[in-house]
């Protein structure tokens, strides 16, 4: 692997990381379906405002979200819908994997 290609890497990594928890994939379905404010997230996370900031944070220094400030409130919409696709592949996954634990159920049971 070349440095270009390292780099490439990393930079997938990071996205990958950004999402890689609960709370981060449910505020990305959550500004999918429309712009939301932090404490309006954090009421929908059951979490303190400060954590949902966090989580913030680190998905708008991905590149996945970005906030615009409305006096007091910040706002955050995704930057573009296409990790969606990303996250309904992961759900495909997930479907074929019990799809083969109910074959070999299947199996086990004759």
């Amino acid at each position: 692997m070349n440095q270009s290609q390292k780099a490439q890497y990393e930079a997938r990594v990071k996205i990958i990381k950004a999402i890689a928890h609960p709370s981060r994939l449910f505020i990305i379905e959550e500004l999918n379906r429309r712009e939301r404010c932090v404490n309006e997230l954090a009421e929908m996370v059951g979490a303190d405002i400060s954590t949902v900031s966090k989580h913030l944070s680190i998905l708008k220094n991905a590149g996945l979200v970005f906030d615009e400030k409305r006096g007091t409130n910040i706002c955050y919409r995704l930057r573009t819908q296409c990790i969606l696709n990303f996250i309904g592949c992961v759900e495909d996954v997930l479907t074929a994997n019990a799809q083969s634990q109910m074959e070999i159920l299947r199996c086990c049971k004759k």
